[in-house]
């Protein structure tokens, strides 16, 4: 039997870790190129050990000679930093999963893609940044995108056989986070302990972060698009408290083809790994008895202004969506270190996106890696700026 030659990047998170949970069920059949993390070095050397990995990454340059030592006697090579994870994604592999969180997964899964791997992609950022850019790479170099978020994974699997013609709408799904039941008078003073705590799913600290905010449905907003194409009318985003029902696909005759799954991304993570086939997972098998019904309802955007934001983005094409995104981990970033408030994080994103517009460029530059990460970089600082000027 032919080993699949697979790596992971951001291989330390929670979707690094359950797809490595997937890998070790079946070691024989995977050949591991490589494996990244950040700061949690025990964890990415355990791991690579036991996936008998090529060569271990570290984006932290500083923890080289501790990813050294950690792998040592094991003949596993160790790199860091930036050209570490560049040249890690750039080895032959088949299958790559992009799990590094923010802007920073955007070059390894570009590298993986040019090197003709297929693109497992949960780093979101990665469409929200550069979709026509990830899209053209992975045309040209004969390599596929599969999603791994469980809203786009669930729009993929739904669409299995039709014809994108017929499609009338997409619903994505959101569990609203943290905050969904609170009065909207508490939410300035909410704070970063409570709002990383998810009602459910597990997930790590920025991600939960912003699914509180709602952040995080929309980075899939502007997904959606790019994955499948359609106008932003097209798309809907509606609360479902259960997290049961990841999506659905409404078509023209009316019908709606909807996803239904427990809030575990180990089917997601499966699927990607697996496709075109579909294989046994040690996922929980649901009772629609013991769960009894589903509860859905709109999004109220004084409560989640991202959602709003994100709309303006589609429609303003551009390099707009790597300044969007850029703002929004610098605000996260913020919010983390208690420097601005709950809801400061969407009025910061806002100005930089309205001072990004005055600047121009945005709508006409050519979509490359050097201009959006130029981008990138401008609304960071714009990001700061307005943060020390409103905020102190």
């Amino acid at each position: 039997m032919t080993r699949r030659r697979i790596s992971i990047f951001g291989a330390t998170g929670s979707i690094g870790q359950n797809t490595i949970d997937l890998i070790k069920r079946d070691l024989e059949a995977y050949h591991t190129v490589a494996l990244t993390g950040a700061h949690n070095i025990p964890q990415l050397a355990h791991d690579a050990i036991k996936l008998r990995a090529e060569v271990a990454v570290t984006a932290d340059t500083d923890r080289l000679q501790d990813l050294r030592d950690a792998l040592s006697g094991s003949g596993i090579e160790a790199a860091a930093g930036e050209s570490g994870l560049e040249e890690a994604a750039s080895r032959s592999a088949d299958w790559v999963m992009s799990a590094i969180v923010g802007a920073a997964g955007l070059k390894p899964g570009l590298r993986a893609l040019e090197s003709g791997a297929n693109l497992a992609l949960a780093n979101k950022e990665s469409l929200v940044c550069a979709g026509e850019l990830i899209r053209a790479t992975a045309k040209k170099h004969d390599a596929l995108l599969i999603p791994v978020d469980s809203e786009h994974s669930a729009v993929f699997q739904a669409l299995v056989g039709e014809d994108m013609t017929s499609v009338e709408r997409i619903i994505i799904t959101g569990s609203g986070g943290a905050f969904r039941d609170w009065p909207i008078g508490d939410l300035p003073f909410a704070t970063p302990e409570q709002a990383a705590t998810h009602p459910n799913w597990a997930m790590g600290q920025r991600i939960t972060i912003d699914s509180a905010t709602m952040f995080n449905k929309a980075l899939e907003l502007i997904e959606t698009k790019e994955y499948f194409g359609v106008e932003d009318e097209k798309i809907e985003v509606i609360i479902h408290p259960e997290s049961i029902i990841h999506a659905l696909v409404g078509f023209v005759d009316g019908a709606l083809m909807a996803h239904v799954g427990p809030p575990d991304m180990r089917h997601a993570i499966g699927y990607a790994l697996h496709w075109p086939e579909r294989r046994n997972l040690p996922v929980e098998r649901l009772d629609l008895a013991q769960v009894a019904q589903f509860n859905f309802y709109e999004p109220d955007l004084t409560r989640y202004p991202p959602l709003r934001l994100a709309r303006d983005v589609i429609r303003s094409g551009g390099l707009t969506g790597a300044v969007f995104n850029a703002a929004k981990e610098s605000a996260l970033d913020a919010f983390i270190d208690k420097k601005i408030g709950f809801m400061d994080m969407a009025a910061v994103v806002e100005d930089v996106l309205s001072i990004s517009e005055t600047r121009g460029n945005l709508l006409d530059e050519e979509m490359t890696l050097e201009s959006v990460m130029n981008a990138d970089a401008e609304a960071r600082i714009a990001a700061r700026q307005v943060i020390t000027q409103r905020y102190g």
